[in-house]
């Protein structure tokens, strides 16, 4: 074989492989997660402050009393934490599904009502094993160093008397969001229901990388954003 062919046929040995390696680099990016909300989705209406809040008057459930919600929740193994990062190609989500905590709650003193959480760091899962290995490197999350991430509530939003069973509730929730060791005030909008005996909540935050000491990912198949969507998908129970 001349050396011109050879040249040839390894060029195009070359082009084979970077095709190859791009597609197999291509799928692992892909989001292999899909969000699931614990609470059904339901009409949606306006309050007087513009947020969209479930619509009552299409409620069929029974009330809820005060003795029914009042008292210390703690957060079940169904729950769910979702971690959501915005790429050139397409959102990529996250899922924790390891999360613990608390949120006591009193209709008769929103300011008493106390919340907290935790997720294990190491169960952090996007679907691609090499993926989650090098988010949970020392580059980005430092799992082995910084195991946990906690979010503590200082304050929640006026809470309605009355409930009725299946419908949402708004509430919002500010307090501090601990990744890495670093804090941030955030504030979670969310709703929350009543069913079953079981409170479900759902709510979401957007952090920047650069909240808590990272830069935002870039190579030469895409780009990242800077926002973080985290995401609560809680179910509770007495």
């Amino acid at each position: 074989m001349k050396k011109k062919t050879w040249v040839l046929a390894a060029t195009g040995v070359v082009i084979v492989g970077a095709i190859t390696a791009f597609t197999l680099l291509n799928n692992s990016l892909g989001n292999n997660v899909e969000i699931e909300s614990v609470i059904p989705a339901q009409e949606q209406g306006t309050n007087n402050s513009g947020t969209a809040v479930a619509n009552a008057a299409a409620a069929t459930g029974a009330a809820v009393t005060a003795e029914q919600l009042n008292g210390a929740w703690s957060i079940a193994d169904t729950s769910k934490v979702y971690w959501s990062v915005t790429t050139s190609k397409e959102t990529v989500n996250f899922v924790n599904a390891s999360v613990q905590g608390t949120w006591n709650v009193n209709l008769d003193d929103t300011a008493s009502m106390t919340g907290e959480g935790s997720i294990e760091m190491s169960a952090l899962d996007s679907g691609e094993g090499k993926r989650d290995e090098h988010v949970k490197s020392a580059d980005f999350l430092s799992v082995e160093e910084f195991p946990q991430s906690t979010f503590t509530v200082s304050s929640f939003s006026e809470l309605p008397a009355e409930w009725t069973e299946g419908t949402a509730v708004p509430v919002q929730m500010t307090g501090t969001l601990t990744v890495k060791g670093i804090e941030k005030e955030v504030t979670f909008d969310s709703q929350a229901v009543y069913s079953g005996g079981q409170l479900m909540l759902s709510g979401t935050t957007t952090v920047t990388f650069a909240d808590f000491g990272m830069k935002n990912p870039h190579s030469i198949v895409l780009d990242t954003e800077n926002d973080l969507e985290v995401r609560l998908e809680l179910v509770l129970s007495k």
